[in-house]
């Protein structure tokens, strides 16, 4: 099968996870990704150490994010290395970048400067909070967003604080973000043969992923969501939803009616769900540490109730079957016609295909 990207050549100036994590889908669609590093360290995620453990000297975060793609250092404060990224974006679909608003525009690569350059270029753009504004020109860090978003009042239980999620949740989402637009202006060039600028933020990814709490809150008077003392697991549904403690192990309770549950529990679940969530929650807390998660998980989903059993990888790896095992490589997580794309495993060491790269497009 040809990749739906097939021909597709991206020029990458961005670095670290939200810009790379979009390329990083674009290249798993098919798409070439020519990656641009500096060439006093490269990419900063190469240096950013999430564990001891390091592949090629750099970190295996960079490895994950950068798989498959091709990597030429230049300099883009010297008149060398800015002429040789602009022949490099004469050539490309599209063009990546997320520094801080300004800096690209100082580079002389800004969307305007790389339009007289390429007219039909598809240029993204991510940002920490957009292009303007009193938060414009604050770091885009991924857990800085996630303090600004109000993202941490929704996990953890009442008496938690603020709860971080535990993954950059900004930096992945605000990249996914970017990748669907990317498409969909790529779906227009092809139609219209007009490019487009893409832009997005961290902050503004997060509030999309909001968008079920910020709806609820603007239309109930802004109430905001009332974490539960124990098990919390979201701040406006009503009992059972939550995380339970049982003989051994954690269930995860979805949306189910409380009489079904309560007949299944052998157990008298009167109430509203909403305005009695903390006793219900309590009585099915106090019940369900009678017996083990596994076997609660056996005994309530044979009679139709939605629950789970809280795994760890391990867990995840033993009993997922062939669809983790696969996730579990370097792989993406798409199908198309059934199958998956396989790009490489790791990704490329500083300006390793530099030399390459200038014979090809004669930087």
């Amino acid at each position: 099968m040809t990749a739906p990207l097939d021909g597709i050549t991206v020029v990458d100036f961005s670095q670290f996870l939200a810009g790379p994590y979009a390329s990083l889908r674009l290249l798993d669609m098919g798409a070439r990704v020519i990656k641009i590093e500096n060439p006093d360290g490269g990419d900063l995620c190469r240096h950013h150490y999430v564990s001891d453990t390091r592949i090629k000297g750099d970190s295996t975060l960079f490895h994950a994010i950068n798989r498959g793609k091709e990597s030429i250092a230049l300099d883009l404060k010297t008149p060398q290395g800015l002429d040789a990224a602009r022949r490099l974006i004469a050539q490309a679909d599209v063009v990546i970048q997320n520094f801080r608003p300004g800096v690209i525009d100082r580079l002389g690569l800004s969307y305007e400067q790389v339009c007289a350059i390429n007219p039909q270029v598809v240029y993204g753009s991510i940002s920490g909070y957009g292009e303007s504004g009193d938060w414009a020109a604050l770091p885009g860090q991924d857990l800085l967003a996630q303090a600004r978003s109000g993202l941490m009042w929704l996990s953890g239980n009442a008496g938690d604080g603020p709860v971080p999620v535990g993954l950059p949740i900004a930096d992945i989402s605000a990249g996914a973000c970017l990748t669907q637009g990317l498409l969909a202006a790529l779906f227009r060039l092809a139609r219209t043969g007009k490019g487009d600028h893409v832009q997005t933020s961290l902050l503004e990814a997060l509030m999309d992923m909001q968008f079920e709490f910020l709806s609820t809150w603007l239309t109930n008077g802004q109430t905001p969501p009332q974490r539960m003392d124990q098990g919390s697991a979201h701040g406006y549904l009503g009992a059972p939803y939550g995380v339970y403690a049982c003989a051994t192990g954690h269930l995860a309770l979805a949306m189910t009616p409380l009489d079904r549950l309560g007949a299944a529990l052998n157990l008298d679940l009167s109430g509203d769900p909403f305005k009695d969530r903390d006793a219900l929650c309590q009585r099915i807390a106090i019940r369900l540490k009678d017996k083990s998660a596994a076997t609660w998980e056996t005994d309530l989903g044979a009679l139709g109730i939605w629950c789970a059993r809280v795994l760890t990888w391990e867990d995840m790896r033993n009993q997922g079957g062939d669809l983790v095992a696969r996730m579990l490589s370097p792989s993406a997580p798409i199908r198309m016609e059934g199958i998956r794309p396989a790009p490489a495993s790791t990704g490329p060491e500083l300006d390793e295909h530099g030399d390459r790269l200038r014979a090809e497009f004669l930087l």
